[in-house]
């Protein structure tokens, strides 16, 4: 990206190419920088720095930032806004949420692992049971996994209450999986579960942050985190990661099991179907 922004610098307006420079001389800075502070770097208005993110094709200076950070990769920064702040507008909270989630998003594509992926999915398809781990936030993402992975025809459960997960992991075997969720990934009582499992010879695959306990315990990592203030707000944009695993892992699933599991997810659509009221458009169910 630095490389176009240098290329078009000629064809910018003279105020626009000193933002251009701006940026060249320091990426970095410039993804954390507010538009004030570019505008009296570069010596121009803060008009002008928004024209010149449009000049290069972008909707504006949230969305320049965003390509801007991603081209960095991993020695630029994983996120571009500040937290959210009890003073914000709402146009402040959409940009800041928007922006750090798209941010996060991007940034994941390079500490995801696809091994562990395909290590995870071999996993699930050999697995007499699958049970999903999690609390508070992360066990509305078990939750929604294990919605998405009956309908693959196996025995798949979701525990949200720290006691329940120890007894049932009590009772897991060596053909077991569970699937760990956690944003910290060091949740005592998460923990206590998970090593009772793996004492009964079950998998364990984490959805979490590396370099944590969880993380050192399980079988397999998927490696999922996100920069943000959880102990003032809920972690929005690490849910949003932990759900974007669920659907891959579901879709590698689906793959891996092919033709077989058509029929499967075929017959929980028609068990449904009759419950739904006729489109009197165009007579869809």
């Amino acid at each position: 990206m630095l490389a176009t922004i240098s290329q078009k610098l000629p064809d910018l307006s003279k105020a626009e190419r000193k933002v251009g420079e701006c940026v060249l001389a320091d990426a970095k800075w410039f993804v954390h920088a507010a538009v004030a502070d570019i505008a009296r770097e570069a010596d121009v208005s803060q008009p002008t720095v928004i024209r010149f993110c449009r000049s290069l094709g972008y909707k504006g200076l949230p969305e320049f930032k965003i390509s801007l950070s991603a081209s960095l990769g991993n020695g630029g920064t994983p996120f571009v806004h500040a937290e959210l702040d009890s003073g914000d507008s709402m146009h402040e909270v959409v940009e800041k949420v928007l922006g750090k989630t798209a941010a996060a998003v991007l940034a994941s594509r390079a500490a995801l692992s696809e091994t562990a992926l395909e290590q995870a999915v071999a996993l699930l398809a050999q697995a007499r049971r699958v049970e999903f781990y999690g609390v508070g936030n992360s066990g509305i993402v078990a939750q929604d996994a294990q919605h998405k992975f009956f309908r693959f025809g196996g025995s798949t459960v979701a525990y949200t209450d720290n006691h329940v997960q120890l007894m049932a992991a009590s009772v897991l075997g060596p053909q077991d999986v569970v699937v760990a969720i956690s944003h910290s990934g060091s949740s005592a009582d998460l923990m206590d579960a998970v090593a009772l499992a793996k004492d009964n010879g079950a998998a364990v695959i984490a959805i979490t942050r590396a370099a944590s306990p969880l993380a050192a315990a399980a079988d397999v990592l998927i490696n999922v985190q996100s920069h943000e203030d959880g102990n003032t707000y809920a972690p929005m944009v690490s849910r949003l990661l932990q759900l974007m695993v669920v659907d891959m892992l579901a879709i590698g699933l689906a793959l891996h099991l092919g033709e077989n599991v058509s029929d499967i997810l075929a017959k929980t659509k028609d068990s449904i179907r009759k419950k739904r009221r006729p489109d009197p458009e165009d007579g869809r169910v």
